[in-house]
């Protein structure tokens, strides 16, 4: 799930089997190295009335605006640490100082944190040694991070996460512990906009699948928080900074999903095949909202050909065109023609196949004109999609 929501931005077989083949192996070899239980094993007791749910989400507020904040605050630390008046080599040196004074003050803020993690889900941390490591490691977490120092992100979610929601949990019913969990779970799911990869690492570092649904409202609550307050990641933030773009949502690409039928203009300007080649070089220089290029048809309605104002001109230049008639004119050009049920991405392909601008819909069994495609016609598609 990490790699899905996190990693890949497309939801293909190409992409999701070799992360999923890679996800088995390691999984094989983890008993060999590490054991087969999971990292930090337990088992809450919930009994909590139908209302609980409500508590759950709740943690995950706090945890999403806790989230922001910490975004936030990292790429003003960012920014300060871009105006000061000395050269970038010596940002990471004041991270570092940063990082070793708090360490002095709280020496559990170091670390990977595993011994913290473990003792804010077993209860058997003091609630001043809670708050001191909550407040130490944000401190010097952001500051590591916004100077370019060496530094980790998933560890100091959980702790941060989990710190709060373990305080938080003091004035909730239940175990101090189950609440850590979920603001672990939701600090995760909030920030790195991946709710389902906060839900199930949980599941997965206590092997309590009781803790499934509360796993759930804790993350989408924070996840909700964050996509409303942020407009990126605290991950994608500082690529969008270096000038990429970066999409975080599954999209649906309407080209691929409209028909020709559904934006194509069904009452078609036309002229007739048996209109002569004087008339047409008129009929071009005389309507000033004349369309740039007709199709022309026969008697029975049959696409014949097309012409363009730019054709007019050419045969104007020519010869004495005399009684010529657009049909001798049109009839020996190649047509390119697409159907109704022909999708929108394949007109846009031969548009730019044939470098034309107007694609005209015929009747795949009759071949009579039906209706017009125009590169206009794809752009409304695209901003209707867009606003929906």
């Amino acid at each position: 799930m990490l790699a899905v929501e996190l990693l890949l931005f497309e939801w293909k077989p190409r992409s999701f089997i070799p992360v999923a083949v890679s996800a088995c192996v390691a999984i094989s070899w983890r008993p060999l190295l590490f054991g087969s239980g999971p990292l930090f094993p337990t088992h809450f007791q919930i009994d909590f009335p139908w209302w609980g749910i409500l508590l759950c989400a709740g943690v995950g507020i706090i945890a999403g605006l806790q989230s922001g904040l910490l975004t936030t605050l990292l790429y003003k630390i960012e920014d300060l640490f871009e105006r000061l008046p000395i050269h970038w080599m010596w940002w990471p040196a004041l991270g570092g100082l940063a990082v070793g004074l708090g360490g002095l003050i709280e020496p559990r803020a170091l670390g990977v944190g595993y011994d913290v993690i473990e003792g804010l889900l077993k209860n058997s941390l003091p609630t001043s040694t809670v708050g001191a490591i909550l407040l130490v490691k944000a401190t010097i977490w952001l500051i590591a991070l916004s100077s370019g120092t060496s530094g980790g992100v998933l560890a100091p979610l959980l702790i941060l996460g989990g710190a709060l929601g373990w305080l938080t949990g003091l004035v909730l019913p239940g175990d101090p512990g189950f609440w850590a969990l979920l603001g672990m779970a939701a600090m995760m799911g909030g920030t790195m906009r991946a709710p389902l990869t906060g839900t199930f690492f949980a599941i997965e570092i206590t092997g309590d699948l009781n803790t499934l649904i509360p796993l759930l409202a804790a993350t989408v609550a924070a996840y909700a928080v964050t996509v409303l307050l942020l407009r990126r990641s605290i991950l994608t933030e500082k690529i969008a900074r270096r000038g990429q773009h970066i999409s975080r949502e599954y999209g649906v690409d309407p080209f691929e999903f409209a028909r020709a039928r559904d934006i194509m203009v069904s009452t078609v300007d036309t002229l007739p095949a048996t209109m002569s080649v004087t008339e047409v070089c008129a009929h071009f220089a005389a309507a000033d909202d004349s369309h740039r290029t007709y199709p022309v048809v026969n008697e029975a309605g049959a696409l014949v050909g097309m012409v363009s104002r730019a054709d007019a001109l050419r045969w104007q230049r020519g010869p004495d065109i005399g009684a010529d008639i657009l049909a001798d004119k049109v009839s020996d050009t190649a047509i390119p023609i697409g159907h109704p049920d022909d999708t929108v991405g394949h007109i846009a392909d031969i548009m730019i196949a044939t470098d034309v601008a107007r694609i005209p819909i015929t009747d795949p069994l009759l071949g009579t004109l039906v209706g017009l495609v125009t590169r206009k016609d794809l752009l409304r598609l695209r901003q209707s999609h867009k606003s929906t």
